[in-house]
């Protein structure tokens, strides 16, 4: 039997069963295998991606939608990965080009690497931001915060959502409700009884990721990222949006050094909702 080309392969919906083909299909492209991640990702949201004949996975990708279930307002495209073996053939653009067919008129964002980034300038996305990647250990110091931060409770999670959906412009019930079982930590930042901030820290292979973070300014940010380091001998990981130098700074004086840059792209819509002011960091570059 002839080897079908790669575009007779149909393009499928992914499931939580391919959680081991999607790690192997990072391990070809020289990424961790990542599994906790694409386990909270294929779970919350809507797998793509397309079989090799000869086994495994020619490409994969996760979507992951925002908003009324019916009618998503934003869309997340995150870990668009193709095999090293089937790579500049064209596989990335028709996999693309079936993400935004099925996504209709949501508008879509992403986290491109310079690598990617041309590809999505092709398809129609601009970029409306940037991203600094972080990576170290976290080292004491400096005046102690002055904001309080405690482990988040059962009771805080319906709190967590609202603040979450005023910040972040959308809906994010779904994703959020998953942190408790998801992350190692979960923290809020309170003053006069009223929370003001939140962050988690979840397990990627060797390091924390600190998660969403959302504050009410710099100072609680800090205090966030303090406490969480507080609680873990891991490397942190964070990817702050770069229009907060002053939090990147702090970082980069506590230990944390730049690993990366990503360029924060958007289709059908100009600007991210919500108030990047008070959003530090993403759940994750794949899911916003």
């Amino acid at each position: 039997m002839p080897t079908p080309s790669l575009d007779a392969l149909p393009i499928r919906r992914l499931t939580v069963r391919d959680l081991g083909a999607c790690a192997d299909l990072s391990e070809d492209r020289g990424w961790p295998r990542e599994e906790h991640k694409w386990g909270l990702l294929l779970a919350a949201g809507k797998g793509y991606g397309i079989d090799d004949p000869d086994g495994g996975l020619v490409a994969a990708c996760v979507v992951t939608q925002y908003g009324p279930y019916d009618r998503p307002d934003l869309a997340a495209v995150g870990m668009v990965l193709v095999a090293e073996r089937h790579a500049r053939q064209g596989v990335g653009r028709r996999l693309m080009r079936h993400v935004l067919a099925e996504a209709g008129a949501t508008p879509l964002t992403l986290h491109a690497t310079p690598y990617g980034r041309p590809l999505y300038e092709e398809l129609g996305f601009k970029t409306t931001g940037r991203a600094e990647m972080l990576c170290g250990h976290f080292t004491p110091g400096g005046p102690a915060p002055r904001v309080a931060t405690r482990a988040a409770t059962a009771e805080d999670l319906t709190t967590i959502v609202r603040l979450d959906e005023e910040v972040f412009g959308s809906d994010r019930t779904h994703i959020i409700t998953r942190l408790p079982a998801f992350a190692d930590q979960l923290r809020v930042a309170e003053e006069g009884g009223r929370i003001i901030g939140y962050a988690a820290a979840w397990p990627n292979m060797d390091t924390q990721v600190v998660g969403p973070l959302i504050a009410r300014d710099t100072e609680t940010a800090r205090a966030l990222v303090t406490a969480l380091a507080a609680r873990t001998d891991r490397p942190l990981r964070t990817d702050i949006d770069v229009r907060h130098g002053e939090l990147i700074a702090w970082a980069k004086e506590r230990g944390l050094a730049s690993v990366a840059f990503n360029a924060v792209m958007t289709y059908g819509i100009a600007e991210l909702p919500g108030d990047w002011r008070r959003r530090f960091a993403p759940l994750t570059v794949a899911a916003g």
